[in-house]
């Protein structure tokens, strides 16, 4: 009877018995496991002696406080600027100039064995980085002249140079403490206010020489120019003086013999000279009341054309069938003297009657 008692209150009370069981394996794993994160640095001591070999990241066996003890940090990469290396300090450069220059540095754990028993923390680590800092800024940029840190030639600035030197210097330091530096940066450059105006003083003469250079070329390129157009501008009013020479010289060889001929019968010239000023007169809207014997009028006295012939009977007398335009768009026809040219009507062959000359 009593056992059955007894296993009758065991299955009354399993329910609680598993759930005990249960909480004492989760208290049991906990205590003798722990787990290292990807972004995370362990160190593992027994009884105060580190181990030499960091656990990897996953979940681990240990043995529980106080055999084994668990240190963690995180590895991931951190910015930093220090406290007097983040402020802007005063650093004389090679050439004697002041400058004020704050920089920072992105470093992350790489061996947390050696992190944790050299500095054991980060406040500490970041303590003797912040000196590292200082030594490496000093150092570096008093190597290097002002004209390396601030010039209008990008090509001559060394900044780079200077960051990559400044690495090296932390780096070397830093990896005896467990660190790894990734980059070092300038956070700021600038010089004291009391040689400010040096400096810009300084840049203007630079920049006024520059003007000077280029306004000399600029206006060395000018009288090149100007030569060579005053050069082309001679040859070619020379090329037009010479073709002007020769036309003209055409014109007087053809000239002088149209001369020629007209000294051969005078009367037949001045005729033709007459035709071609009655020609040029009829072209406008004219009225004239004339003498006949006016010039070139006379040509419509009936005689005009005997007085040629008998001047030259020898020369024939070309009655030539000029034709003008006049005001109305008709033609002149000169073949005749006695017929009416561009409203010209001759009213008698007397020498004092005048002719009316209407050309509308």
């Amino acid at each position: 009877m009593e056992n059955q008692e007894k296993r009758g209150g065991f299955l009354r009370h399993w329910p609680a018995v598993l759930l005990g069981a249960v909480v004492s394996l989760i208290l049991i794993f906990a205590i003798f496991t722990f787990q290292v994160n990807e972004n995370t640095a362990a160190v593992v001591t027994t009884f105060g002696r580190v181990n030499t070999e960091a656990p990897q990241p996953g979940l681990h066996f240990r043995w529980p406080f106080p055999v084994e003890k668990i240190y963690k940090f995180d590895k991931r990469s951190r910015a930093f600027t220090g406290t007097a290396a983040g402020a802007a300090e005063e650093i004389l450069t090679s050439d004697g100039n002041n400058i004020v220059v704050s920089i920072f540095v992105v470093y992350h754990i790489a061996d947390p064995v050696l992190f944790f028993e050299t500095v054991s923390n980060l406040s500490s680590a970041e303590q003797r980085l912040n000196d590292m800092m200082r030594s490496a800024k000093s150092s570096t940029f008093g190597r290097f002249p002002f004209s390396a840190l601030i010039n209008p030639d990008p090509a001559k600035m060394k900044l780079g140079e200077i960051s990559e030197q400044m690495r090296g210097e932390i780096a070397s330091q830093a990896e005896k403490i467990g660190l790894a530096i990734e980059r070092v940066g300038i956070n700021s450059l600038n010089v004291p206010g009391k040689i400010t105006e040096k400096i810009f003083e300084r840049m203007r003469k630079e920049r006024e020489v520059k003007v000077q250079e280029f306004r000399s070329q600029g206006e060395k390129q000018a009288r090149n120019i100007r030569t060579e157009a005053q050069k082309k501008s001679s040859q070619i009013v020379s090329d037009a003086e010479a073709q002007a020479r020769e036309i003209r010289a055409e014109g007087d060889a053809e000239a002088a013999k149209y001369y020629r001929e007209f000294s051969k019968n005078p009367e037949l010239a001045e005729f033709l000279r007459s035709l071609e000023s009655m020609r040029q007169i009829l072209r406008t809207r004219t009225t004239l009341v004339l003498d006949t014997a006016t010039p070139p009028f006379d040509l419509l006295n009936g005689n005009a054309l005997g007085r040629l012939s008998e001047g030259s009977a020898e020369v024939p007398v070309p009655i030539p069938a000029a034709s003008g335009e006049t005001a109305g768009g008709e033609e002149a026809d000169f073949s005749t003297a006695q017929q009416p040219v561009g409203g010209i009507v001759p009213v008698s062959s007397a020498p004092s009657v005048p002719a009316i000359v209407d050309n509308k």
